[in-house]
């Protein structure tokens, strides 16, 4: 009986311990992702709202915040 009882102790022992080592330590679980770099901001020709560089649609005369605007920019230069 006895060693029925040291065995069900060993086998709660290596599961407590087994548990434990599958998870990450508190300080390392608890740490902010780290931010994202820093992008270039770059102003629409028409309306001249900042934007990311890499959300800009390239066009004629400039950079735009939507393809309406760019549409819009580019028929005004057409008539002039």
């Amino acid at each position: 009986m006895k060693y029925l009882l040291l065995l069900i102790g060993l086998g709660v022992l290596f599961f407590v311990l087994g548990a434990r080592r599958g998870r990450p330590s508190e300080p390392e679980a608890r740490k902010p992702p780290p931010p994202a770099p820093p992008q270039a901001m770059l102003s629409c020709a028409e309306c001249g709202m900042h934007l990311p560089a890499d959300e800009a649609l390239p066009g004629k005369g400039g950079v735009f915040c939507s393809a309406a605007h760019r549409t819009s920019f580019e028929a005004r230069q057409g008539q002039a």
